[in-house]
């Protein structure tokens, strides 16, 4: 099948460099919202949706069109994610109308230390756990995308990974938004000369427009076409684990052969007559996006309206304690006890509600994490990184975030494989109340420790109604990954916004520490925002953030699909 996509995506690629990249700044993305009946995939760079589509019509699945987005997006968007990196998944079977949850989550290398990244002083060293070969944990991409692909795809494996090598060999025309990425963390790639060599011309970057070759990574991703577990046995493995030895990592080819993805519960609660399903820990983003919509409960938010000030100092506060739970309570299940019934529980949201003056915000000092034994009395009630949804004919979901963490992970190739490292470790409490890349703080139950799994915010989710799908969607941004996630669900589910108005709308976000509001620039008016001044609350105006994406399924049986304007993807069905 490779020579029919390789047609498609040089086609395609002479589109995008006669349209996005004949002037300085891309223009306004037509595809950003489509609707189709068969089936769709949306991601983040229109390549990889043309990826997705491929498979689909070749008579793949939604496993089989996501998996072959996602080895797509580790090419042409590597910035944000792939093959050395990890996340999360979920799928839905309309055959059987069950959520599933992957975890192929990156994890901390056998010889990783809770002390790792601190001096003799006992502080931070700056920048450890963010560039180089240290920073790097255990990727879980492969492992992930092939364990869900054994157990439900129906096209060959290699057919599913054709696209990726097709793009790696071939090339792509870089974009704006990659240059400037580039650009973002050149100090770092040119320290790393496999780095250096991929991804600029000795040091010096590309230009938008021009093609970007990767010969290594498509040997390699030829390599896992016929043998996934290469990657993690074989000549990639050693590779990998030889570029560590070099470099000062820590990562041993035994680390990447006791690599395992793990099978957990999603996180699933109601939200008016939805049923909403998310990421549980170790990511974050499904029990405080459940605990949010909790806290609001049953509030009039449609009467209230999207942009009064009431409904965003309703949504600042309560982002405000969701955040401060999180970092007293989440981390790795299978290292600490992480209270999700409690947080996720109708009569603790009505509790946190109770605490929430609706004329003053409470400064971020006085808003604590309950105590545990407060907590325990709820207990038995019955995130750069890029996100793609993809529904099938059938109607079968997958909602799949994964990332390598910041731009470029830890600015490292490993030599002649192609594969960018993760920066993932910076995901862990380098020590408590320290903040990390995106500003988040954490405590004991994030600590680094052998084999574990740093906390997430990666917030995949899917909603159903009636027990029929309704809406899947899914955001890059770090901390800001929850916050955004939710406001898509409240545009669609409260607000009635079509797909491609809910990805679009002005966002909001506070995630505890700092103290402060953020509310994107020209979202809001000049009399909203100097009232919730006048609340309390600490105003900071900033660009757009997040590169969101979404599918629902309209009353009448139309897919809806929309890529965020904020980014260069784009929905592409039939």
């Amino acid at each position: 099948m490779l020579p029919k996509f390789f047609i498609k995506a040089r086609i395609y690629t002479f589109f995008l460099t006669v349209v996005l990249f004949g002037c300085q700044q891309p223009q306004p993305n037509s595809q950003q919202q489509q609707r189709s009946k068969q089936g769709m995939a949306v991601s983040a760079h229109p390549l990889a949706s043309v990826a997705g589509l491929s498979v689909l019509q070749q008579g793949g699945n939604a496993v089989d069109a996501a998996a072959a987005t996602a080895l797509a997006i580790s090419v042409v968007e590597p910035f944000s994610a792939g093959i050395g990196g990890g996340g999360f998944l979920l799928l839905r079977r309309a055959e059987t109308g069950t959520v599933k949850a992957l975890d192929f989550r990156e994890r901390a290398p056998k010889r990783a230390t809770r002390d790792m990244y601190l001096d003799k002083q006992g502080k931070v060293r700056p920048r450890a756990s963010l560039d180089g070969h240290l920073a790097a944990g255990i990727p879980g991409t492969v492992a992930g995308l092939y364990t869900v692909h054994r157990e439900y795809g129906k096209l060959p494996w290699a057919q599913v990974v054709a696209p990726a090598i097709a793009l790696a060999e071939n090339g792509f025309p870089v974009s704006s938004r990659f240059t400037k990425a580039v650009g973002g963390r050149l100090d770092a790639i040119k320290n790393n000369r496999a780095a250096r060599e991929v991804f600029t011309r000795g040091g010096v970057l590309y230009k938008p427009g021009e093609l970007l070759v990767q010969r290594d990574l498509a040997r390699t991703l030829r390599s896992i076409a016929k043998n996934p577990q290469s990657f993690y046995t074989g000549d990639i493995a050693r590779a990998i684990a030889s570029d560590m030895a070099k470099n000062g990592g820590i990562m041993t080819l035994e680390d990447l052969k006791n690599y395992t993805p793990i099978w957990r519960n999603p996180v699933c609660g109601k939200f008016l007559a939805y049923e909403i399903c998310a990421m549980s820990p170790p990511s974050s983003g499904g029990v405080h996006l459940l605990q949010i919509l909790n806290i609001l409960g049953d509030t009039d938010l449609k009467k209230w309206g999207r942009k009064s000030p009431d409904t965003l100092h309703l949504l600042a506060e309560s982002m405000r304690i969701a955040y401060a739970d999180r970092a007293e309570y989440l981390g790795d299940p299978d290292f600490v006890t992480v209270p999700v019934k409690a947080l996720t529980s109708k009569n603790y949201g009505k509790l946190r509600r109770s605490q929430i003056d609706i004329s003053k915000a409470k400064p971020s000092g006085l808003v604590k994490a309950v105590d545990a034994k407060t907590l325990s009395r709820f207990a038995y009630e019955s995130p750069e990184t890029t996100h793609l949804t993809v529904v099938d004919s059938e109607r079968n979901v997958v909602s799949l975030t994964f990332t390598v963490n910041g731009g470029f992970g830890a600015g490292a190739v490993a030599a002649g494989t192609g594969i960018l490292l993760n920066n993932e470790m910076d995901d862990f409490a380098a020590a408590p109340g320290v903040p990390n890349l995106f500003g988040l703080v954490g405590g004991e139950a994030n600590a680094i420790a052998p084999g574990k799994t740093p906390l997430s915010s990666m917030t995949p989710v899917i909603v159903t109604e009636n027990g029929k799908f309704r809406l899947a969607a899914g955001a890059p941004g770090g901390s800001t990954i929850i916050t955004t996630v939710l406001q898509i669900v409240l545009n669609v589910l409260v607000y009635d916004m079509n797909v491609g108005e809910a990805v679009s709308a002005p966002r909001i976000h506070h995630q505890w520490q700092p103290d402060r509001l953020m509310v994107e620039r020209g979202g809001f008016d000049a009399q909203t925002l100097s009232e919730l001044r006048r609340r309390g609350h600490k105003i900071m105006e900033r660009d757009s953030w997040g590169n969101a994406n979404a599918i629902v399924l309209t009353p009448d049986g139309w897919l809806e699909g929309a890529a965020d304007p904020r980014g260069e993807g784009e929905a592409r069905g039939f």
